[in-house]
C-alpha cells in the first residue's frame, strides 16, 4: 500500500472515531446540525489533502476541530456576524495548541446530539439515515447500501432531516423531567432498528449484515457510558450484545440461515454473553419495573445461559413474553411467546395462540406468522397444512436466504404428506 493509501486508511479511522464528537461540539455551537456536518465536512477534506503529506497529528480530534471552527469564523464573517461568534467560538485556534474538550464537555454534547438525531419530529427512516451518518460516520452511500435503497433517497432523507431540525428549531439539549423517558424511547428504537436490519435483513441476498449490527452495539455503548443511569439503555445493551454473541453460528458456510435450536452453541461468543449478562444485571438493580428491552435480554439471557437447545428454560421464557406482552400489547410478542408457550407445552398449545393471531390485521404480511404455524403444524403432522403456511411465508419475506429456507420447508412438507396416513 502507498504512503498516501496508508494516510487515507488512517484518515478513515480517525473519522469513524473523530465525527460523532466533532459534530456534537460544532452543533453545540452553531446551533445548527446542518452547518456543523459541512464544517465537520470540511475539516475532513483538509485532512485528506494535508495528512498525506504532514502525517497525522497527535491529537487528530483537536486538529479537525480547529480546522472546523476557523471554517466557521470565516463564514460568520462573510455573514457579517464575526464580532459576535468569534466570542462564543473560542480565542486558540492554532491547531498545534487548541486543547482537547473536557470529557464531560464531549458526553454531553454528544447525548445531546443523540437526543437531536433522533427527534421524534423526523420521520423513522429519517432518524435512522441521520444516525447512522452523524453518530455512525457512515457514508450516505454505505447507509443507501446497508437498507438496500438508492443512494438518492437516502441522500434527501438527510437533508430534509436536518431541514425539518432547522425550521423546528428543534433544541440542541437533552430532554428533562417526562419528556425525557418519551425521547429516550425514540433514541432506543432508532439504535435497535439499525441493530435488527443487521441482524435479520428485511431484503437482499444476505440473511445478516454484521457491520450494521457492530454499529448499533457501538452506539448502544456510547449511549450507555453517556446515560449510566436509564435502566432501559442497559437493557438493549445486554439484548444486542447477547444476539450478536451468535453470530458466527447462525449461517452456513455459504450463507444459509441455521436457526437458534440447530445453532452449535459452541461458536457463541462467550466474552459477548458475559457483557450482556453483566449488562442485564445493571439495568435490573436500577428499576423494580423491567422495561421491554431489558425483559427481552432476560429472554436472550436465557438463551445464552442454557449448555445445549434441550436445556433452555421455556416455562422462564414463556413467563417472560407474559410479562413483555404485558408491557407492550404486541402481536409480534404474542407471536414469541406462543413458540415459547409450544416449546414448553407442545405445538398444540402453541397453535392455539396463534390461530387467534392469524386475524390480527398488523399481522397479516408478517412473514414470520405463516412460518411458525407452519412449524406447529408439521409437529403435529399436518403436513399439507404446514406446506401451504411455509409457502405464503415464502411468498411474504423478501430476503433471498429466507425464502430459499421456507421453500425449503415447504418441499419437505410435501414430501412428508406421501407418508402421511390415509
Amino acid at each position: 500500500m502507498t504512503v498516501a493509501g496508508e494516510a487515507h486508511r488512517a484518515i478513515d479511522a480517525v473519522w469513524r472515531i473523530e465525527s460523532p464528537r466533532l459534530i456534537a461540539g460544532l452543533v453545540r455551537m452553531t446551533h445548527d446540525v446542518g452547518a456543523a456536518e459541512e464544517l465537520a465536512q470540511d475539516a475532513l477534506v483538509a485532512a485528506l489533502e494535508q495528512w498525506p503529506e504532514s502525517g497525522v497529528p497527535g491529537n487528530p480530534g483537536a486538529w479537525l476541530m480547529a480546522v472546523a471552527k476557523r471554517r466557521a469564523i470565516d463564514q460568520f464573517r462573510r455573514q457579517e456576524r464575526f464580532e459576535r461568534k468569534v466570542e462564543e467560538l473560542g480565542r486558540d485556534l492554532d491547531t498545534r495548541e487548541v486543547p482537547e474538550p473536557e470529557p464531560d464537555d464531549i458526553g454531553d454534547d454528544l447525548l445531546r446530539l443523540v437526543f437531536t438525531a433522533c427527534h421524534p419530529v423526523l420521520s423513522t427512516d429519517a432518524r435512522v439515515a441521520l444516525t447512522l451518518r452523524l453518530l455512525g460516520g457512515l457514508t450516505t452511500d454505505e447507509i443507501a447500501r446497508a437498507f438496500l435503497a438508492p443512494e438518492p433517497t437516502v441522500a434527501q432523507r438527510i437533508v430534509r432531516a436536518k431541514r425539518t431540525l432547522a425550521k423546528k428549531k428543534v433544541p440542541f439539549e437533552v430532554p428533562q423531567g417526562e419528556e425525557l423517558a418519551g425521547r429516550l424511547s425514540s433514541v432506543l428504537e432508532v439504535v435497535y432498528l439499525i441493530f435488527n436490519e443487521g441482524y435479520s435483513a428485511t431484503a437482499g441476498d444476505d440473511w445478516m449484515r454484521p457491520e450494521l449490527c457492530a454499529e448499533a452495539l457501538r452506539l448502544g455503548r456510547v449511549l450507555a457510558r453517556l446515560a449510566p443511569r436509564e435502566p432501559e439503555v442497559h437493557g438493549l445493551v445486554g439484548l444486542m450484545e447477547i444476539q450478536q454473541s451468535r453470530t458466527n453460528a447462525r449461517t452456513s458456510r455459504s450463507g444459509e440461515p441455521i436457526l437458534l435450536l440447530d445453532q452449535d452453541r459452541g461458536r457463541w461468543d462467550q466474552l459477548l454473553i458475559r457483557r450482556g449478562l453483566a449488562a442485564l444485571e445493571q439495568a435490573e438493580s436500577l428499576t423494580d419495573s423491567r422495561g421491554p428491552y431489558t425483559l427481552q435480554a432476560a429472554i436472550a439471557a436465557c438463551h445464552a445461559r442454557a449448555r445445549t437447545a434441550a436445556a433452555t428454560d421455556w416455562d422462564r421464557i414463556t413467563a417472560l413474553y407474559g410479562e413483555l406482552a404485558a408491557v407492550t400489547s404486541s402481536p409480534v410478542v404474542e407471536l414469541n411467546r406462543a413458540v415459547a408457550l409450544a416449546m414448553a407445552e407442545g405445538p398444540a398449545a402453541g397453535l392455539a395462540v396463534v390461530d387467534e393471531l392469524t386475524e390480527e390485521p398488523a399481522l397479516e404480511h408478517y412473514h414470520l406468522l405463516p412460518s411458525v404455524r407452519g412449524d406447529f403444524l408439521v409437529k403435529l403432522g399436518r403436513h399439507a397444512e404446514a406446506r401451504r403456511e411455509f409457502e405464503r411465508a415464502a411468498s411474504l419475506t423478501r430476503n433471498e436466504r429466507e425464502r430459499s429456507l421456507l421453500r425449503e420447508r415447504a418441499e419437505q412438507a410435501a414430501a412428508a404428506v406421501g407418508f402421511s396416513p390415509g
